[in-house]
């Protein structure tokens, strides 16, 4: 009994170890089994990844290349936008071109119908017609020197007709009578020098008096010598331009007008502005006297064409004995 008993224990504990070591193999075995799938589930893995890098680095390329797209897009958009502004400004000058050409048109066509049969009789010389034009002409007596000028005032601005025929065969003539006029203005407060369209000679003085003194006159006549701005022929730009600037109710102010040609625009719209921006003082007087000085320009040159010249003489006749100035017609070219 005892050793069947025995027996029947070792039986059990056996099959208790074979289960315990079935179990361990088992659990290696699965091991095994997993590390032998893991090298494979790994590459599989990196597969993906360089896939997924590729597909990002695809989708990347993609955006920049949209976004140079947009960019020269953008740019194209502005340069197209600047051209067009640019278009516009030509157009809005050339409008105002086109109006002003057609204010001058009616304004004028009485004038020009007056001076066209006038002068398709007229043969005699200039100074003729200057002196017929200013028959009726009497400014103010007081405060007089030679030739008739009023110096009564503080500050001075020469407006210069820079066009080809004054640089050609007037320019010399110019520079003596500025050198003049500034001779018989021993001291001034300030001096300014501009062209016909308002273009100032010493751009670092634009809209401000230059200082009178015997270096500064010098320099006026200095750079006056080689003076070459553009030039439309009209004193139009320089009046309404030294008025605005310089236009002050507590200064006396003289502006001095040296051309040969008023070729384009309307006499009676330049009057009107100038009596609009030229306004009466107290004491009933403009504050800026306005003086001229014709050349004689296209009678000596250009066979005795009188019509630009005429018409200088016009509106510079009117606005003179409007504004308290002097007109002064130079017989000759010659000094």
């Amino acid at each position: 009994m005892t050793k069947r008993r025995r027996r029947d224990v070792e039986a059990t504990s056996l099959s208790f170890l074979d289960v315990i070591v079935c179990g361990f193999g088992a659990v290696i075995l699965l091991l095994v089994i997993t590390k032998m799938f893991e090298p494979v589930r790994l590459e599989e893995t990196h597969t993906e990844l360089e896939g997924l890098i590729v597909r990002y680095q695809e989708e990347l390329n993609d955006i920049v290349g949209e976004t140079d797209v947009v960019q020269r897009e953008r740019l194209m958009t502005e340069q197209s936008v600047e051209t067009d502004e640019i278009q516009i400004a030509q157009l809005q000058e050339e409008l105002v071109r086109i109006r002003a050409a057609v204010l001058a048109s009616e304004d004028d066509a009485s004038i020009s119908s007056e001076l066209a049969g006038r002068l398709a009789q007229a043969k005699q010389r200039l100074t003729e017609e200057m002196q017929r034009l200013l028959a009726n002409y009497r400014p103010d007596p007081d405060d007089y020197v030679v030739g008739g000028i009023p110096v009564d005032s503080e500050y001075i601005v020469f407006i210069i007709d820079t066009s080809g025929s004054m640089q050609r065969y007037a320019w010399d003539r110019v520079q003596q009578q500025i050198r003049e006029t500034l001779e018989v203005y021993p001291q001034v407060k300030g001096i300014q020098v501009m062209n016909d369209m308002g273009e100032y000679m010493f751009k670092s003085y634009r809209n401000e008096w230059i200082p009178d003194t015997p270096g500064r006159r010098e320099a006026i006549m200095d750079s006056l010598r080689n003076w070459n701005a553009f030039s439309n022929s009209s004193p139009r730009e320089g009046i309404l331009e030294a008025i605005g600037a310089f236009y002050d109710p507590e200064k006396k102010i003289s502006l001095y007008v040296y051309s040969d040609d008023f070729s384009s625009g309307s006499i009676n719209a330049v009057v009107r502005e100038v009596d609009r921006r030229n306004r009466v003082g107290l004491d009933g007087a403009r504050r800026v006297r306005i003086h001229a000085v014709a050349f004689p320009v296209y009678y000596e040159v250009a066979n005795g064409e009188l019509l630009s010249s005429a018409r200088f003489a016009v509106l510079m006749r009117e606005l003179c004995q409007r504004n308290g100035g002097t007109f002064v017609a130079l017989p000759s070219l010659r000094g």
